[in-house]
């Protein structure tokens, strides 16, 4: 690829490098700024959560086990995608051809495992609320975290074999030398929706439609009761808190699809997400998802708004902090 002579180059030294975008000083240092900081606070809030539910014995539960995953898959979001984007977007590709297919590779690892997480987190609270009796055998611990490992690893195993030709022959769709280009063939794209969106979208909203009946149902049942037993009163606050959890499941789908619907809209359209503006704050939307993740935990979970405030105090580092009553 021949450039003009003058033009700014990425590499001046090669004829077939590419030019370097443009963009105002000004506007640049902005989004920068702006990206970045999003990128940071995305790692620091999904770092809490590892951390909360990690060091805390209270919080070792097979619910919040998925909530874990789901929040190592966002941290790795912040640490890795986000930063990658920027720089793939608003600047030269310097790290090599290699690298950015690497980039693309986990990329749509860590976005497919926080699909599963969703699913099963989903299924965790159907069981929950449909079949509370048989919950306690049916979602057990060995069983959760088997889930989670399938989960992480059916990732890595599909991806593997949907970048196969990328990672043998990395590079092979730039036009020029300095660029990053994640090219999706549109038969492969409309497959990878469908199996990567489509379906588990359809068995979320399913799962959580029903979940959302038998609450409402629950929830009248439990105004319409009198009796004040002592077992009853304990049968209704963990009602209670089974339905809390539910409402705060249903935030977090609302919030998943508002933030995944746009980019895998344009990836069935067979739009190429390489270039464009309004295909960037597309990416930048799917991404944005792993940041509001932590922020609904903290509007909903009270446990979540001590732990950080253990954490942050350093109170964590006192002997027997992990035995601290923070339910």
């Amino acid at each position: 690829m021949e450039v003009e002579d003058g033009a700014e180059l990425c590499f001046p030294q090669l004829n077939t490098s590419c030019r370097k975008p443009t963009f105002p000083g000004s506007d640049v240092l902005i989004l920068h700024i702006v990206l970045y900081f999003v990128s940071v606070l995305t790692v620091a809030l999904n770092l809490l959560i590892i951390i909360s539910i990690s060091h805390f014995r209270q919080l070792h539960t097979n619910t919040n086990t998925l909530l874990l995953s789901l929040a190592v898959s966002d941290f790795l979001v912040g640490l890795v995608p986000m930063p990658g984007e920027i720089l793939r977007q608003t600047g030269c590709w310097f790290l090599g051809d290699f690298t950015c297919t690497l980039l693309k590779y986990v990329s749509y690892i860590i976005s497919s495992t926080s699909v599963g997480n969703i699913i099963f987190i989903s299924a965790d609270r159907y069981v929950a609320i449909c079949d509370p009796l048989h919950y306690p055998t049916r979602v057990t611990e060995r069983r959760v975290k088997l889930c989670v490992c399938l989960c992480w690893l059916s990732s890595v195993f599909y991806n593997g074999l949907y970048f196969k030709d990328d990672l043998t022959k990395p590079g092979q769709y730039n036009s020029c030398y300095g660029q990053c280009v994640f090219f999706i063939d549109d038969i492969i794209g409309a497959v990878d929706v469908v199996v990567t969106f489509i379906a588990p979208v359809t068995v979320i909203i399913v799962l959580y439609m029903r979940v959302f009946v038998v609450a409402v149902s629950q929830a009248r049942a439990m105004r319409s009761h009198i009796t004040a037993v002592t077992l009853q009163r304990s049968v209704t606050l963990t009602t209670k808190s089974e339905l809390k959890a539910a409402r705060t499941l249903g935030v977090l789908v609302a919030v998943f699809l508002m933030c995944f619907f746009p980019y895998y809209c344009l990836s069935l359209a067979g739009e190429n997400l390489v270039n464009g503006l309004f295909s960037s704050y597309v990416n930048y939307l799917f991404y944005f998802n792993s940041c509001l993740n932590p922020l609904i935990y903290a509007l909903f979970y009270p446990w979540f708004r001590k732990t950080v405030k253990l954490i942050v105090t350093l109170q964590i580092l006192q002997p027997g902090s992990c035995e601290a009553n923070i339910l």
